[in-house]
C-alpha cells in the first residue's frame, strides 16, 4: 500500500534536501509549491463548496512572489465583490483558514473588496505594497480579472505616491538601525543591507517601469537567502537575528564568514540607496526643485550640485588630477551634500590609481585637516569610507574593514564603531540635552578638532592585528600613516598620545575616584590639562559608540568627575612636580615644571636653550614667529617684578589677542614666557616693519624700560557689558602647593584681560611663579601659582585679592 506524504513529511523532506545541498532557492520554491497546493485544496473543501458571492484567493507579499522561507507567514488575500454574507460562507471562510493552520501553515489573512484594494490608505500602505506581489491562486477568475484591470490603472495613477511612501518607509527603517549595515548581530531581514532592501530595489524598479529592471543582486540574494533558511531551521521559527551563537554554528571561522556577510549587505544597501535616490528624483515637487536649484548655486569649477548630490563636472580629469577626489570630499564636508551615484562610480573606477597616488609621502594633511575641521566632517568621512577612498588614503584601515570583535557589549564592527565616534561628536555640537552641555562647551574649547578626529580614526585600528596591546599597534600604524600624509609633528604627537592612552579615562571611570592613588596615576599618564580635555572628549565619543545605550547618565557624570579630579591634580602638579637634571649642559631645565617636557619636543628644548644663551648677552632674548595660523612670542630673561604683566600688556597695546600663555621659572630665576596670540587687524602681516618694532618693545618691557601703561592708553580696550556669557569665578587655594598659592580664574575673555589680571596680582605685592593661560570660545581659563616674599600669600591678603580679581574679570580695569 502506497503511503501518502503528509504536509509535515514534505516539509521535513525540504529541510533534509536543504541541509544536504544548501540551496535556499530550491527550498523556498518547494515550500511555496506546497503552500500553493494546500491553499488550493483547502479552498475547494471549504469556500469553494459554499454558496454566496464569488470570491478569489490571492497570494500576496512574500507568498505572492514565491519567496517563502521555512517559517515565513503565508500572506493570503480573500478578494470579494461584495461583503461575505450568510452564515454558510462565513463558516466556510473560518474552516478554510483552520484547515491551513492544521496543515502547519502560519496564515496572515485579510478579506478585501476590489475598490478597497485600489485605494491608497496612508494608514495601511502595507496593503498596496503587498499587492505589488499578488498572484491568483484559486476561486472566481472573474473577480480577479476585475482587480487586475483596476489595479493596473491604480498603480499608474498613484505611482509617485507609492514610490514616496516606499522610500519614506525605507529611510525610517534604516534610521531605526542607525543607517548602518555594521551591526555585530544583524537582523538580516530588516537592517540596512538586509532582505527587505533587496525587495525594495525590485518594488521601486517595478513602479518606475524601469527598462533595466532592479540592480542585479543575485550573489547577495543567494547568500542572505541561505543564511535566513538556516536561521529559521535552527530556531524553529521566523527568527532573522544573526546572533553570535548562530554565527559560530554556521562557520568554523565566524569572523571571516561575517566579513562575507558585510560585503554582501554592503552591495544590497548601496543598491537600495541608489534606487531610492533615482526614485525620489522622479517625484520631486516644484518646491523641492526650487530648493535644489538654490543648492545648485553651490556648484564651482570642479563640481555641480543636482538633486542634493554632488557630481564631477569633468570626471575624466581624475586620471590626471587625483587630488580632485580629495577636493570632492572637502566640498562634501563644507556643504553636507553626499556624492552622487555617478561620482561614486567614478571614484570606484579610479581606486587602483588613487591607492597608488596616496601610497607615497605627500602633503595630504592640509586637505584632510580641512575635511575634519569642517561643519559636515562626518558626512565626508562616511562617504570616504563607503567609496573606498578612506582605504586608498589609509591602507592601515584594511584590517578593521568589516572587522567583528566578538563581545556582548559592542553593537558595531570596528570600522563602523570608529565612524560612529565621530558622529557622536557631531551630534554633541547640536545636542539640547542639559546633561551634555558641559561636554558641548568642552568641545568648542579644544584648539584643533582635526587632531581629535585623527586620534579617533586610528584609536582601534590595531585591533586588526589580533595580538598584543591594540593601543600600541594602533600607535605604530598611525605613526606611519601620519608621516605619509605629512601631518605636522606637534599635531601628530598629540594624536599619537591620545591613541596610546585612549583607555585611561574609561578605566578611571570604573575606579574609586576618592582613592588619591587612582587620580594620581591617571594624572601621570595624561600629563597635561590640554591632553585630559582631549581624552575626555575621545572617551565620550568612544563609550557612546559602543552602543546607543552605553553612555548612561551615571557614566556621563562619572566621566565629568574624572575630568575634574584629574585636571585638579594636574593643576597642582604645575608647581609641585619639578624637573631635576643631573646632566651637564642641561641646567636650564632644572626646576621647570614637569609639564614643560610633556608639552615641548626635543627641538623646542634645544631652541629654548639657545634663546637662554643669547639672553646672557643682552639680558633678554625674544623670538617671534608664525604658529598654527597665529603667532607665538617666546621670551627668555631674568625674573623681575611685574614682568609677566608687562609682556602681556605690550601685546595688548599692539592690538594682539592672547589665546594661550605659559610662564615658567628655573631654579636660577631664569624665566621662559610663551604667548600665543592672534592678530585680528593683520597688523604684522600688512606692516612687516611692525614685527621688529613689536620685538624691540617686548625686549624693553622685559627689561623694565617700557611704559606699558602708555601703550595701553592709546589702545581701545573692550570691557564686558550687559549679561556675561561666562560668570566670573576666582578660586584661591593655599593648600594645593607646598610653597605657593594657587589662583584659578574662569571668566569671559576680552582684550587686555591678561594684563589686568597680572597687574592686579603684582599690585598686591605678589610674584607670579607659574602661569598657564588658555582661551577658547570666549572663555578664559587661567592658572597662576603666586608667592609673596618667596612664601605662600598670607590668608589675610586673600579676600582683598580675590575681590579685586573678580572686579577685573567683570571688566573693571586696574587703577
Amino acid at each position: 500500500m502506497r503511503t501518502v506524504a503528509t504536509p509535515h513529511s514534505r516539509l521535513e523532506e525540504i529541510r533534509r534536501n536543504f541541509e544536504a545541498d544548501g540551496d535556499a532557492s530550491k527550498a523556498i520554491a518547494a515550500r511555496t509549491e506546497l503552500a500553493d497546493e494546500l491553499t488550493v485544496a483547502a479552498y475547494h473543501r471549504t469556500l469553494g463548496a459554499a454558496s454566496g458571492p464569488p470570491v478569489a484567493v490571492l497570494a500576496v507579499g512574500g507568498f505572492g512572489r514565491r519567496d517563502l522561507y521555512p517559517h515565513s507567514d503565508i500572506d493570503i488575500l480573500v478578494l470579494v465583490e461584495r461583503e461575505i454574507q450568510g452564515n454558510e460562507q462565513k463558516a466556510a471562510l473560518s474552516a478554510f483558514l483552520r484547515d491551513l493552520w492544521d496543515a502547519g501553515l502560519r496564515v496572515s489573512q485579510s478579506v478585501r473588496g476590489i475598490a478597497e484594494c485600489c485605494e491608497l490608505d496612508s494608514q495601511n500602505v502595507e496593503l498596496s505594497i503587498s499587492l505589488l506581489d499578488q498572484r491568483f491562486l484559486c476561486g472566481a477568475e472573474s473577480v480577479y480579472a476585475q482587480l487586475s484591470e483596476r489595479l493596473a490603472k491604480f498603480l499608474i495613477k498613484k505611482k509617485n505616491d507609492l514610490i514616496g511612501q516606499l522610500c519614506g518607509l525605507a529611510r525610517a527603517r534604516h534610521a531605526k538601525f542607525h543607517n548602518t549595515i555594521y551591526h555585530l548581530e544583524p537582523n538580516i531581514k530588516e537592517t540596512p543591507g538586509g532582505m527587505r532592501d533587496i525587495q525594495l530595489t525590485r518594488w521601486l524598479a517595478q513602479l518606475r517601469a524601469s527598462e533595466q529592471g532592479p540592480i542585479p543582486l543575485e550573489r547577495a540574494t543567494q547568500f542572505l537567502g541561505g543564511v535566513r533558511c538556516r536561521l529559521h531551521y535552527r530556531s524553529g521559527r521566523d527568527n532573522n537575528v544573526l546572533n553570535f551563537d548562530a554565527q559560530e554554528a554556521f562557520s568554523d571561522d565566524a569572523e571571516r564568514w561575517m566579513r562575507e556577510y558585510y560585503r554582501n549587505a554592503r552591495d544590497v544597501h548601496r543598491a537600495a540607496l541608489r534606487e531610492i535616490e533615482v526614485s525620489e528624483g522622479l517625484i520631486e515637487s516644484s518646491l523641492i526643485r526650487q530648493f535644489q536649484d538654490w543648492r545648485g548655486r553651490l556648484s564651482n569649477a570642479d563640481f555641480t550640485v543636482n538633486r542634493e548630490r554632488v557630481f564631477f563636472k569633468s570626471p575624466q580629469q581624475l586620471q590626471a588630477d587625483p587630488d580632485l577626489a580629495m577636493r570632492l570630499f572637502q566640498f562634501i564636508a563644507r556643504h553636507g551634500i553626499g556624492p552622487s551615484l555617478e561620482a561614486q562610480r567614478r571614484i570606484a573606477e579610479h581606486l587602483p590609481m588613487l591607492r597608488e597616488h596616496f601610497a607615497f609621502s605627500r602633503a595630504t594633511w592640509p586637505a584632510l585637516r580641512d575635511i575634519l575641521n569642517a561643519q559636515h566632517a562626518t558626512v565626508a568621512v562616511r562617504s570616504l569610507h563607503e567609496t573606498g577612498m578612506l582605504l586608498a588614503i589609509f591602507p592601515e584601515w584594511s584590517e578593521i574593514d568589516s572587522l567583528v570583535v566578538r563581545d556582548f557589549y559592542h553593537r558595531y564592527t570596528v570600522d563602523e564603531h570608529t565612524i560612529v565616534t565621530l558622529e557622536n561628536l557631531s551630534e554633541l555640537r547640536a545636542s539640547k540635552d542639559p546633561a551634555r552641555r558641559r561636554f558641548q562647551d568642552l568641545l568648542s574649547e579644544i584648539p584643533e578638532f582635526s587632531v581629535l578626529a585623527m586620534a579617533l580614526l586610528f584609536h582601534d585600528v590595531g585591533k586588526g592585528a589580533h595580538t598584543g596591546n591594540h593601543s600600541q599597534v594602533s600607535v605604530e600604524l598611525a605613526r606611519a600613516a601620519f608621516q605619509r600624509i605629512q601631518m605636522p609633528a606637534d599635531l601628530a604627537a598629540t594624536a599619537l598620545f591620545l591613541i596610546e592612552q585612549h583607555l585611561v579615562l574609561s578605566a578611571a571611570m570604573t575606579r574609586d575616584l576618592n582613592d588619591r592613588r587612582v587620580v594620581v596615576d591617571a594624572a601621570h599618564l595624561v600629563g597635561t590639562i590640554e591632553r585630559v580635555r582631549y581624552l575626555t572628549l575621545l572617551t565620550y565619543a568612544d563609550v557612546s559608540a559602543v552602543n546607543p545605550e552605553a553612555m548612561t547618565r551615571w557614566r556621563l557624570e562619572q566621566l565629568w568627575r574624572v575630568l575634574a579630579v584629574v585636571s585638579r591634580e594636574l593643576t597642582k602638579e604645575l608647581d609641585s612636580e619639578r624637573i631635576h637634571i643631573d646632566t651637564a649642559g642641561q641646567e636650564f631645565l632644572e626646576g621647570f615644571p614637569t609639564r614643560y617636557l610633556h608639552t615641548h619636543s626635543e627641538a623646542d628644548v634645544r631652541w629654548h636653550q639657545e634663546l637662554e644663551r643669547l639672553s646672557r648677552v643682552a639680558g633678554v632674548a625674544v623670538d617671534l614667529r608664525k604658529y598654527q595660523g597665529a603667532y607665538q612670542a617666546t621670551i627668555v630673561t631674568s625674573d623681575r617684578p611685574n614682568l609677566f604683566a608687562s609682556l602681556a600688556g605690550t601685546l595688548s597695546g599692539f592690538g594682539m589677542n592672547i589665546v594661550k600663555a605659559e610662564a615658567f621659572a628655573n631654579q636660577n630665576g631664569v624665566i621662559l614666557d610663551t604667548f600665543t596670540f592672534e592678530d585680528p587687524m593683520r597688523t604684522l602681516e600688512l606692516n612687516p616693519q611692525e614685527v621688529d618694532r613689536l620685538k624691540l618693545t617686548m625686549q624693553r618691557a622685559a627689561l623694565g624700560k617700557e611704559d606699558v601703561r602708555r601703550l595701553l592708553r592709546g589702545r581701545v580696550r573692550t570691557t564686558a557689558s550687559g549679561k556675561l556669557r561666562v560668570e566670573p569665578s576666582v578660586v584661591i587655594d593655599n593648600d594645593a602647593s607646598n610653597h605657593a598659592t594657587l589662583v584659578e580664574i574662569l571668566t569671559e575673555d576680552r582684550s587686555g584681560l591678561l594684563y589686568d589680571v597680572a597687574e592686579a596680582i603684582s599690585s598686591a605685592g605678589c610674584s607670579i611663579d607659574v602661569v598657564l593661560i588658555d582661551t577658547e570660545a570666549h572663555k578664559a581659563l587661567d592658572v597662576f601659582y603666586i608667592t609673596c616674599g618667596g612664601q605662600k600669600v598670607s590668608e589675610s591678603v586673600l579676600p582683598a585679592l580675590r575681590a579685586r580679581l573678580l572686579e577685573v574679570c567683570s571688566g573693571l580695569p586696574t587703577g
